[in-house]
């Protein structure tokens, strides 16, 4: 392997010295070992890599070793700063400003290389304190969400991928099982090891040296959750991830390793054929798409947002959004109108009332979904939505399409509609006048402030997660 430009950097540094300390020119010790002196100084200046042979002669005419010239650490402290300001000044953060370097001659000062250096570490921090912002990753999040909305969140390569991978393990049809799913871990050299220690901050935690994948134990195993958490972390395996570099890299691998699973637990030529009936008999309903699999409702409307478009022509729109109509989860291609903030970021921000994402709450029987006709100022659109709990509160998933696809899916026949006018916030942001002439400078509300806007999000290799929690975790169980 090619040696870096830092390595070939200290490197001259270590020739450099060597030479200064015994008195030598570059012309007299070029002469010494058989070059020119402007060869020497390329060399010097890391901008050429020496022939072993070339080495050995300068380690012999300086009175060192090979392996002394060779050596990783700076030879002084000068030489020190030198590389660490060639190295800030190759990073990414530094070449995006599109200033040139500053060139360090024998007359620049350490004390002026400390100073621009200073100037580089602050700029490091910086930028790392803002990828760790919540603001950074919406917009991370935001870019990440138009990207699948070109492709209409399809994934091609990853699906052929799950379908091979389920092939060799044995999986022909019908929900797919824990046993198979500890098949395909054993193909791939995993054992699935359940603990009840697992740090607070990881999901699951793949041991590459011992060959273990540790999850969380379970009153039923072989749940959805036990075999999709198992899948996500082999998909790491399969897919060839590394460490991400920045949040948006934590954020695509993140989407990725939920397509992965997604496309084992609801293979695309089983599902597609599944739909293709269902549109075929205008029955198509999530709920039937879940239950033919083994779902959850939520995976199982995710799922559909991969396969409508491409399989069945269908544009459409999904939502996860809470019991204060915050929504959590989106996606759209079908123009459907959202709230957005000033980045374009969507997770965070209030559905319309009107929406039957939130109507949805208002329902006595919650065991069925609910179907409602909205007109938007985008056009009409009717959609299915389904309400559950947990220990943070309500929440409702969604799924939808424009009025004309309507005809294909179960529930189009409802005679509930509701008429939308946001963004405009006369709709259902801004109280009737009346009722704001009677409480304007009268009522003092008391905000509740969520702690994660206080909160950097990495904490460690990977966003989120706790490095020391994990590498205890490890030590326990190694």
């Amino acid at each position: 392997m090619a040696p870096s430009a830092i390595e070939l950097s200290t490197l001259g540094h270590r020739i450099r010295h060597q030479r200064v300390s015994r008195g030598y020119t570059l012309d007299e010790l070029g002469a010494l070992v058989g070059v020119a002196g402007s060869q020497l100084s390329l060399i010097e200046n890391g901008k050429r890599e020496p022939k072993l042979s070339l080495l050995q002669s300068i380690a012999g005419a300086t009175g060192v070793d090979v392996t002394e010239l060779l050596s990783t650490e700076p030879p002084n402290r000068r030489a020190a700063l030198e590389i660490e300001l060639e190295r800030a000044q190759s990073s990414t953060v530094f070449r995006q400003l599109g200033i040139p370097p500053v060139r360090i001659t024998k007359s620049t000062s350490d004390e002026t290389i400390e100073s621009v250096l200073g100037l580089h570490r602050e700029l490091q921090r910086r930028e790392s304190e803002a990828i760790a912002t919540p603001e950074e990753a919406r917009r991370a999040n935001t870019d990440l969400r138009h990207k699948m909305r070109a492709v209409d969140n399809y994934l091609p390569d990853i699906e052929k991928l799950a379908e091979k991978q389920l092939k060799a393990a044995g999986h022909v049809s019908g929900a797919l099982t824990h046993r198979t799913v500890s098949v395909m871990a054993q193909q791939l050299g995993f054992e699935l090891i359940y603990a009840s220690d697992l740090p607070h901050s990881a999901r699951s935690v793949t041991d590459l040296e011992n060959g273990r994948i540790y999850l969380p134990p379970a009153s039923i195993p072989g749940g959805h959750g036990l075999r999709s958490m198992a899948l996500q972390a082999m998909a790491h395996r399969l897919l060839g991830h590394t460490r991400p570099s920045d949040y948006a890299d934590f954020l695509q691998q993140r989407l990725e390793i939920n397509y992965y699973a997604a496309c084992c637990l609801m293979p695309e030529t089983a599902s597609g054929a599944f739909l293709s009936q269902a549109k075929k008999d205008r029955n198509l309903a999530v709920e039937d798409f879940r239950d033919a699999f083994g779902v959850t409702h939520e995976a199982a409307a995710m799922r559909l947002t991969n396969l409508a478009t491409v399989h069945l022509g269908i544009r459409l729109h999904f939502l996860r959004v809470d019991g204060s109509g915050a929504i959590s989860r989106v996606y759209e291609n079908d123009d459907l109108p959202l709230p957005t903030d000033v980045t374009g970021a969507v997770d965070g921000q209030i559905a319309c009332k009107r929406f039957s994402a939130r109507a949805a709450f208002a329902e006595q029987n919650r065991t069925t979904e609910h179907y409602q006709y909205t007109d938007t100022p985008a056009g009409t659109f009717w959609c299915s939505t389904q309400t559950g709990s947990t220990s943070d509160g309500e929440f409702s998933i969604t799924v939808g399409v424009p009025f004309d696809d309507a005809r294909w899916f179960r529930g189009r026949e409802t005679q509930k509609r509701a008429t939308s006018h946001c963004p405009d916030e006369t709709c259902c942001r801004r109280p009737p006048a009346e009722v704001t002439e009677r409480w304007a400078g009268k009522a003092w509300p008391s905000a509740r402030v969520h702690m994660q806007m206080f909160s950097p999000l990495p904490r460690g290799t990977f966003p989120g997660v706790d490095d020391n929690e994990v590498y205890s975790f490890l030590d326990r169980h190694a």
